[in-house]
């Protein structure tokens, strides 16, 4: 075994019986707050609903990618986060879809084109009908419809696998991998494009997609980061995962950390040097009083600070810095996503008025969705037991004529 493959010694298990109740306890405080908050102000709340989905959804479509991605890549080091990434992923049908619901219902109070004839505007008859209520709901459907059909092949195929350990279940992965990559890049250009771009019809962004991509990449690892240094405390990805996992997570951030800044001053630099009104506006608003201070906190929050952190090499294995920074990364997703949706109700300034409406909806929200993933994680091996890339990730390296038939825990070759 090459020594960048072995492990560090290992603190102590944590105690985790306490938060075992911490799901229910948020969907109930969650659930109340949001009662109320649908009840004194329904447009308040359709806001704050569709920003705590955004920033749910941001992260099961970057889980969803990155299994993809270890299917396409045949890497070795991601078996270790490639079966909590298939839940996190299956989290998109049906409880995200449920828990979109509210905005189809509220729809009309959310999106002011609703309630608009296209014949009276230029830019929305433009794109009519994609713009009205049926092609909203129609569209929607077809997008959760395509991620269920790509999640959930790839969840069935990785179960199957660890039954049999047929090369027919890898060769489906791939497959599925294959042609979902691009209905990934369809769906997740469209998607963002009807659900937040469209709050503000007159504008539109040739680059939104791929803001939206690098967003959602961003936060799946670093919360993949965080997941996989609570399992490995717990010892339960010990015989699968070495130090030097955690450094390519690390670079995956970094890396993320700067095309998601790149993305964003490109849309800001090629709108605001073209100097056209119908596209300008959308970061005039955006630099009336307090939205201008949270603009400043994700240029330096959102990229410099990151940036800075993550130069050093061995900062990427440091948990004591890379965990909060992870953590930090949550805080900073959530306030770029209420930059992109709030304005449009409040142009002069974020509401701090409305947190506690916004916090309702996160903890409702995470809730209902970290039960979900816990279920389904204690259900099934925490690992793809029989990945052709298994004895890769436990740093076994052998001839060929040296492999054995089996592996631990089941595993085949």
């Amino acid at each position: 075994m090459s020594s960048h493959s072995e492990k560090t010694h290992l603190p102590p298990p944590l105690n985790l019986s306490g938060w075992r109740k911490l799901p229910a306890t948020l969907m109930v405080v969650g659930g109340i707050l949001c009662l109320i908050g649908l009840l004194k102000n329904p447009q308040e709340f359709g806001f704050s609903w569709l920003l705590a989905f955004m920033c749910f959804f941001t992260v099961a479509m970057g889980a969803l990618f990155l299994t993809m991605i270890h299917h396409l890549t045949d890497a070795g080091w991601s078996v270790a986060t490639r079966r909590f990434c298939e839940h996190i992923g299956s989290l998109l049908f049906p409880w995200l879809a449920i828990l979109f619901v509210p905005v189809v219902l509220l729809a009309a109070k959310i999106y002011p084109w609703m309630t608009m004839n296209p014949a009276d505007d230029r830019a929305l008859s433009a794109k009519w009908p994609l713009f009205t209520m049926p092609g909203f709901c129609v569209a929607s459907a077809i997008f959760f419809a395509i991620w269920w059909l790509l999640s959930s092949r790839l969840r069935f195929w990785s179960l199957k696998q660890d039954e049999t350990g047929e090369a027919v279940c890898t060769h489906k992965m791939r497959f599925h991998s294959g042609w979902g990559i691009l209905a990934f890049a369809g769906t997740l250009t469209v998607a963002p494009i009807l659900w937040m771009n469209s709050l503000e019809y007159q504008w539109s962004s040739t680059i939104y997609g791929l803001y939206m991509f690098a967003s959602c990449g961003w936060i799946a690892v670093g919360t993949a980061f965080v997941i996989t240094a609570i399992l490995q405390r717990q010892r339960i990805l010990t015989p699968v995962l070495r130090d030097n996992q955690f450094y390519f997570l690390g670079v995956l951030f970094f890396a993320f950390t700067l095309l998601q800044a790149y993305f964003e001053f490109a849309q800001y630099f090629v709108i605001w040097n073209g100097n056209i009104p119908d596209e300008t506006y959308f970061y005039i608003i955006r630099e009336s009083g307090s939205w201008w201070w949270v603009s400043m906190v994700l240029i330096f929050g959102h990229f410099f600070l990151p940036f800075i952190l993550l130069l050093p090499a061995h900062v990427k294995m440091n948990f004591k810095l890379m965990i909060p920074l992870c953590l930090w990364a949550w805080l900073m997703n959530f306030a770029d996503l209420a930059f992109n949706i709030l304005p449009v109700l409040h142009p002069h300034g974020y509401p701090f008025h409305w947190l506690w409406l916004q916090f309702g909806c996160v903890a409702f929200m995470g809730g209902l969705l970290a039960h979900v993933f816990l279920k389904n994680f204690n259900a099934h091996a925490p690992f793809p037991k029989r990945d052709p890339r298994l004895h890769e990730a436990m740093g076994i390296n052998l001839d060929p004529e040296e492999m054995p038939d089996t592996l631990p825990d089941g595993g085949a070759q």
